[in-house]
């Protein structure tokens, strides 16, 4: 791998693709009717995913021009060195090894990274992960008063809280009946007040999930959830008035998910119960390591390990496919175009599975932290707009809310739909003649495409007896830009295959651009100004008169208006 990025703006494939912008008018229906083959042609397959590209502002020219762009500014080198442990991740000096957590025991050959065998450790601590979520799910595991454990509460923030609760509510269908995980991250203490109050303390468990278990809010908020645990046994009268006694009690009811053992231990955790992982996996890359001990716990480690592997059949398709049949590196060049030479700014997730319904908070951390970059990994700054805001909404919620900005709003939109042909829940509706209800709701995924691509012209709108006014409010313009993917249903595997597609289109993105996708600094600055601040808002007169006008008036405005 070269020591450098290559500037994609001086590549030829770069110029090209300039001029095939200026020369190409997007015309959808145009290109449908010139090619009968384009649907099949440009719908792929990896895994149990199907992926019809078909309706992209691409022509074959387009693909070919960026897969010329892909070759030459390295971006299959970058992979392979990713793959092999080398330190791509240069600003932090780490290798980029999120793929190694789903590799399968006693995969061949083995991974050796910086003199460490990776998949004898990554095993071993699946392993000890498994083995927890055994005890509590069969009962095992029980609290100080020799209760089972009926709820599971991960507190966490960032990766440590998106990756795991987008995880247990898309995979609710296969969590264990009587056993429940919530979710704590926010520092507002509303968070923790909210999620434990009508929980029982003598069968509820904490994980903590930090990697250095000094994470301001993560901290914060164990220690509240302490205090509560004290608290809520004291009341019942369960908790003898000790050290010793409290001291017992965090031990049967936290764990770890943390590699700071003495910190673990100082907190009152019995290091035996802390769950480690890696340097080289970054926190919004980590749902499948020890941070998903929650998700562990909810689905058992048989599904676990599905979910695990299907993880690994998007990374192998990912490490092995040709460049023109390879399905992440097709996406993330598409979202290259449209970025760079159509002026996209937003990229839309829109799930039609209400179990996807945290999808798309999951993907703005793993897309917006991962390349939201204005320096090259070398240092010099980017030639390139780099990264899209990422969002969206589940089903028809968003047909009813934003969806009118895709249809006819004045900004490019890229688009990805994700549907499942097979329901969790197939139910009809009695009263409308026994009507499948998924069929309906699968309507409106195959309507809004087809809307979205091919539009409705002044002469469609006239020909329904609109009148003349208002014709030109009611045209779609069409070629309105979108990837559909589907699945049979919403598995573990399929899951795990969703998340690393977005993954490795990620990386694609920031391989072309030059960026390191895997340090996240821009999330440093707010962490370091805030514990400088804090001191303001209790009696620090200096700290306050040390900030900016602006901060410093509205200090003073909260202190004025604090009432308790």
């Amino acid at each position: 791998m070269s020591t450098g990025p290559v500037d994609p703006t001086t590549t030829a494939a770069w110029s090209a693709l300039s001029a095939h912008r200026e020369a190409t008018t997007p015309d959808l229906a145009g290109w449908f009717a010139a090619d009968p083959e384009r649907a099949q042609r440009l719908s792929l397959e990896v895994a149990d995913l199907f992926v019809d590209l078909s309706k992209n502002l691409v022509t074959s020219e387009t693909v070919e021009t960026l897969l010329q762009l892909a070759e030459q500014t390295g971006v299959l080198a970058r992979r392979d060195a990713m793959f092999a442990g080398e330190h791509i991740n240069v600003t932090e000096d780490r290798a980029v090894l999120h793929t190694a957590l789903r590799r399968p025991a006693g995969a061949s050959p083995a991974l050796v990274v910086d003199g460490q065998d990776v998949d004898t450790d990554v095993q071993a601590e699946l392993t000890k992960v498994f083995a927890f979520a055994d005890a509590v799910r069969g009962g095992q595991w029980k609290g100080v008063t020799g209760k089972t454990i009926t709820h599971v509460v991960n507190i966490g923030i960032g990766g440590s809280d998106l990756g795991p609760v987008m995880a247990y509510e898309a995979l609710k269908p296969y969590a264990q009946a009587g056993l429940e995980c919530r979710f704590v991250s926010n520092i507002d203490p509303t968070d923790v007040a909210e999620t434990t109050k009508d929980l029982d303390p003598e069968t509820t468990l904490f994980i903590v999930a930090s990697k250095t278990f000094g994470t301001l809010e993560t901290l914060t908020n164990a220690r509240l959830a302490r205090a509560w645990l004290w608290r809520g046994l004291s009341g019942a009268g369960v908790l003898a008035d000790s050290d010793e006694a409290r001291k017992d009690a965090v031990a049967k009811h936290f764990v770890a998910v943390s590699t700071a053992l003495d910190k673990v231990a100082a907190f009152g955790i019995d290091p035996a119960n802390a769950f480690g992982f890696w340097d080289w996996v970054g926190g919004r890359y980590s749902v499948d390591s020890a941070i998903g001990t929650s998700l562990a716990v909810a689905v058992g480690p048989e599904n676990f390990r599905e979910f695990l592997a299907g993880f690994h059949a998007v990374d192998e398709h990912f490490r092995t496919a040709e460049p023109a049949r390879n399905v992440p590196l097709l996406m993330g060049l598409l979202n290259v175009w449209y970025v760079n030479f159509l002026g996209a700014h937003t990229h839309a997730v829109l799930p039609y599975s209400q179990y996807l319904h945290r999808f798309a908070a999951y993907l703005q951390q793993l897309t917006m932290e991962s390349n939201g970059k204005s320096v090259r990994y070398d240092g010099e700054p980017v030639t390139t707009d780099t990264g899209e805001v990422f969002w969206g909404e589940p089903g028809t919620n968003g047909q009813h809310a934003f969806y009118q900005l895709i249809h006819q709003g004045t900004r490019v939109i890229p688009a990805d739909f994700i549907a499942f042909a097979t329901p969790a829940h197939p139910l009809v509706d009695h009263d409308a003649g026994d009507a499948d209800v998924h069929a309906l709701f699968m309507a409106n995924f195959f309507a809004q495409t087809k809307a979205l691509a091919f539009g409705k012209s002044a002469e469609e709108v006239r020909a329904e007896g609109t009148a003349e006014d208002v014709v030109a409010a009611r045209v779609f313009s069409g070629n309105r830009p979108t990837t559909s993917i589907m699945a049979p249903s919403l598995t573990p595997s399929v899951l795990g295959q969703l998340i690393a597609l977005y993954e490795h289109i990620t990386f694609v993105e920031g391989a072309v651009w030059g960026i390191d996708s895997f340090d996240q600094w821009g999330v440093e600055l707010g962490k370091k100004l805030a514990m400088e601040i804090a001191p303001a808002l209790t009696g620090d007169t200096a700290a306050l008169d040390a900030q900016d006008p602006s901060t410093g008036s509205l200090i003073r405005y909260y202190l004025e208006h604090r009432s308790n």
